[in-house]
């Protein structure tokens, strides 16, 4: 979904941020702001704008980096609070839902599956490069945003990274590629569908349903003699 459809839509949006000389930052800022405004009309009962601005929020989260790329304005800050606002829209997301719905503990279930889901996604992926977790601070309000990084995803980041050293497979080229498309674009996308169909709780399920099969998918196997193979 992302490849494919949101970066190649996201393009043209890009071209014309890079001629306004818009800051990647305030992308993400935006980006934030239509899916937060998602989150209330999910809580209103519109249904089709929130479905559309959640995709709103896929467009522009995918013209930020490409906007950094191509000005030269990769930044530890916009790491940080591109991956800080995708939590905060994601948590008022599964919110709504809970506000909206009588299952409440379903939807807090389905934003803990799919956080995640979403972890193991970066970090197999980065695991597989050997690259760090963390970009070095640059400025003052690059290292408040490092702190809360270190609260919210450092823990993510080192479940993970144990994970991946009882699993060495996962950081192979077909697990990687495979978890890749579990992204963020194709999440949001699949939310935004069942969202404009009336059964936006269904995603909580789609959530929980991915991490049963990951989970299942990393069981340890047992070998024709009884013992536990290595993966």
């Amino acid at each position: 979904m992302c490849e494919k459809v949101f970066r190649p839509l996201a393009h043209p949006l890009v071209l014309l941020f890079g001629r306004l000389r818009v800051p990647p930052p305030a992308v993400v800022v935006v980006a934030g702001a239509a899916g937060v405004a998602a989150a209330v009309e999910l809580g209103r009962g519109s249904l089709i704008a929130a479905a559309l601005l959640v995709q709103l929020k896929t467009l522009l989260d995918n013209a930020d980096g490409q906007l950094a790329r191509l000005t030269g304005r990769i930044s530890a800050f916009g790491r940080y609070l591109d991956s800080e606002v995708d939590l905060l829209v994601n948590a008022a997301l599964f919110a709504a839902l809970a506000w909206t719905t009588t299952q409440p503990a379903l939807a807090l279930a389905g934003f803990l599956a799919l956080t995640s889901v979403l972890s193991l996604n970066f970090n197999a992926e980065r695991l597989s490069r050997a690259a760090g977790a963390e970009p070095e601070a640059e400025t003052r309000g690059t290292a408040v945003l490092g702190r809360i990084y270190a609260v919210v995803y450092a823990p993510q980041d080192r479940l993970a990274e144990a994970l991946v050293a009882r699993r060495p497979a996962l950081t192979n080229p077909l697990a990687v590629s495979l978890l890749a498309n579990l992204g963020m674009s194709t999440q949001l996308a699949a939310f935004g569908l069942l969202t404009a169909v009336g059964h936006p709780l269904a995603f909580a399920w789609v959530a929980l349903a991915e991490i049963a099969v990951i989970a299942l998918a990393l069981l340890p196997r047992r070998a024709p003699n009884g013992q536990e193979e290595i993966a």
